[in-house]
């Protein structure tokens, strides 16, 4: 259920952006938009996945240099790929340039991804929560509750 719901987060933030900032269109019907906005989400989502560990690691001097700032450049260039896969699958997603389009709407979409996630936690979350509330042992369960 967890990945349903950053999905939906994503796709919502991903429209959003559309709506904000003016380089990134998204065209077509009102239900070819929708299609479009959750399809451009979760391939956003795999090159995420996928590539940033890869470029973290080998960049590391990079992060390391600009004290994370190049992070900016690495989320902007990651959806540019994703425009152009987009693009490959016919999809309605565009993104016009680099700077300041993408950079600004992979800043945007992380961070109003951030906010949402606050208020409203994954699934994931509650499973956490539960193993910490979980009661001790029998052995010690004695000892504390005299």
């Amino acid at each position: 259920m967890g990945i349903l719901i950053r999905l939906a987060v994503s796709a919502f933030t991903v429209w959003l952006a559309t709506l904000v900032i003016s380089g990134i269109t998204v065209e077509g019907t009102t239900g070819r938009k929708v299609l479009t906005v959750i399809v451009v989400a979760a391939i956003f989502g795999i090159v995420n996945a996928v590539l940033r560990p890869i470029i973290k690691t080998i960049g590391c001097w990079a992060y390391l240099l600009t004290l994370g700032l190049v992070s900016l450049v690495v989320n902007g260039l990651l959806l540019m790929l994703t425009s152009w896969i987009a693009g490959q699958l016919d999809l309605a997603f565009h993104v016009d340039e680099f700077w300041p389009t993408a950079v600004l709407g992979a800043l945007f979409i992380g961070v109003v991804s951030w906010i949402i996630n606050l208020v409203i936690p994954d699934g994931g979350d509650k499973d956490r929560n539960r193993d910490r509330r979980r009661e001790p042992p029998p052995q010690y369960r004695q000892q504390y509750y005299r």
